[in-house]
């Protein structure tokens, strides 16, 4: 029986009666998403060729390698990074719990960075075998778009060949970008923050989102010292205002200078390092500068533009609740598309697509309750809506319940550093719109919590719940008092 593909929302015409193409689907891109999207659409039956440049822990716009930013230059290494950097503090506190260390502990550098890299080799090799188990032809060169169903590939070597393909799938991710400031060739990105061959005893990270508060408490942890510079109040906008304040105290509490408000207007080689120097007339002398201010999608040598693909300013590709563009033919997901850059996004983008287009189940990505982390030390953890949000969207009024308590190790360890939980209710239905967490294994917890929210969970099924004790967790089903009722902005109304 001929196998068929969604095409505009109905069953095409059986693949005889069809144009015969090289590959039913090419993938360009084989990150965390173009991996799960070809490995499902060939478990569907389509004869499906992916294309990935040759591998390297350091992207460039001829360098990545399978398993993409978040296996090789991402989420990976830079988690196990801050394992490395959680042990230093965990050493201090081993003290109190009786453990008779040396008062000088040494920390070797280059033995993690191997360490690392082995390990991101090895998942680089995992990969490609799940590749191969699926049936998924694997190409190794720079792919780009030449025709609605035409993809190039230009090998190692130079030569260029050239694929049909019924569908094609733009899942080429996001490149770090650099602010246009004098000397900004001096400075970093997460890219090489990753696998620097000295650690720095003195680092400057210009940035509040993840990546810079991230490598902040990674490089503090590791004994340097570290300022870093945010044009807000806080660091980590977007994020709930109430957690953000206990990151940038924890971040303070931990030894890291902040800045905030503050940009950085020049770069300088000298002697003694890179000296900075901020729109506030400070000079700091540096032997790092980590730039961690954004990503922007990776299209530019992808010839979309001449193909008709409407991309958007960022350079981003535009397309309908299913991922499609504007050409029938062409599909992107993860980071290429600008919606929510997160890994697991793309792997359900990437599912979702296989999906709708060889697997007869039209299935556009639900964003809703999805949860994040931030591997700050201690982490930050977040499902659902911020207080903020809550009372931006709620038509009536909203609950906030809030835990602050110093977590069990603590009190043996001396460790002045405070966990906080937080809950956002809506006072009509009960429901709970919002959980957040900042404290140990925060992003452990909210995988469970996640759960209990995508379920429409309610905060009596919170409270009726039996907690783990003890435990943190068990703060989530233990916040009876309201610690503020918010009263509605948006008034009721009958129509």
């Amino acid at each position: 029986m001929a196998r068929k593909m969604l095409i505009d929302g109905e069953l095409d015409k059986p693949i005889e009666e069809e144009t015969h193409y090289d590959f039913d689907l090419f993938v360009i891109g084989a990150g965390s998403g173009g991996v799960r999207a070809s490995r499902f659409s060939a478990q569907y039956g389509a004869k499906v060729g992916i294309c990935e440049l040759p591998f390297h822990p350091i992207s460039s716009e001829v360098i990545g390698g399978v398993g993409g930013t978040c296996v090789i230059r991402g989420c990976v290494p830079k988690k196990i990074l801050v394992y490395g950097a959680s042990f230093g503090p965990e050493l201090e506190d081993a003290r109190n719990y009786g453990w008779e260390l040396n008062e000088k502990i040494d920390f070797n550098w280059k033995k993690l960075l191997h360490k690392k890299t082995e390990e991101i080799v090895r998942l680089n090799g995992i990969y490609k075998r799940l590749l191969s188990n699926a049936g998924v032809k694997l190409f190794e060169g720079e792919g780009r778009v030449v025709g609605p169903n035409e993809v190039e590939l230009i090998q190692l070597d130079g030569t260029k060949i050239s694929y049909s393909a019924k569908h094609i799938l733009i899942a080429t991710g996001s490149r770090a970008q650099r602010p246009a400031i004098p000397g900004q060739e001096l400075a970093i990105t997460s890219d090489e923050a990753l696998s620097l061959e000295e650690l720095p005893k003195r680092a400057v990270i210009l940035g509040g989102g993840y990546i810079a508060v991230e490598f902040a408490s990674i490089w503090r942890g590791m004994g340097a010292t570290v300022d870093l510079f945010y044009r807000k109040e806080l660091p980590l906008r977007g994020f709930d205002d109430e957690m953000r304040a206990v990151v940038a105290r924890n971040l303070e509490g931990r030894g890291i200078n902040l800045h905030p408000g503050t940009t950085l207007t020049e770069l300088v080689k000298t002697e003694d390092g890179i000296k900075v120097r901020t729109d506030h007339g400070e000079e700091i002398v540096a032997d790092v500068v980590l730039f961690a201010t954004g990503r922007a999608p990776n299209t530019k040598r992808l010839n979309l533009e001449s193909v008709g693909v409407e991309l958007d300013r960022t350079g981003a590709l535009k397309v309908d609740d299913y991922s499609r563009t504007n050409i029938p033919s062409i599909w992107a997901i993860g980071d290429a598309t600008n919606r929510m850059n997160l890994t697991p996004v793309a792997l359900m983008e990437g599912t979702c697509f296989a999906k709708t287009v060889f697997g007869g189940q039209p299935t556009a990505p639900d964003y809703g309750h999805i949860p994040c982390a931030v591997f700050c030390i201690p982490s930050l953890s977040v499902v659902g809506l911020s207080e903020e949000q809550a009372l931006e969207n709620a038509n009536g009024d909203v609950l906030v319940f809030t835990s602050t308590f110093n977590p069990m190790k603590n009190t043996v360890s001396g460790r002045q550093e405070k966990s906080i939980m937080k809950l956002v209710v809506d006072a009509e239905t009960d429901k709970v719109l919002g959980a957040s967490m900042c404290g140990p294994d925060a992003p452990e917890i909210m995988q469970g919590i996640a759960i209990a929210l995508k379920c429409g969970a309610t905060k009596a099924q919170f409270d009726s719940t039996v907690g783990i004790h003890p435990s943190a967790a068990e703060e989530f089903v233990t916040m009876r008092s309201v610690t503020r009722r918010i009263p509605a902005r948006k008034p009721k109304t009958s129509l």
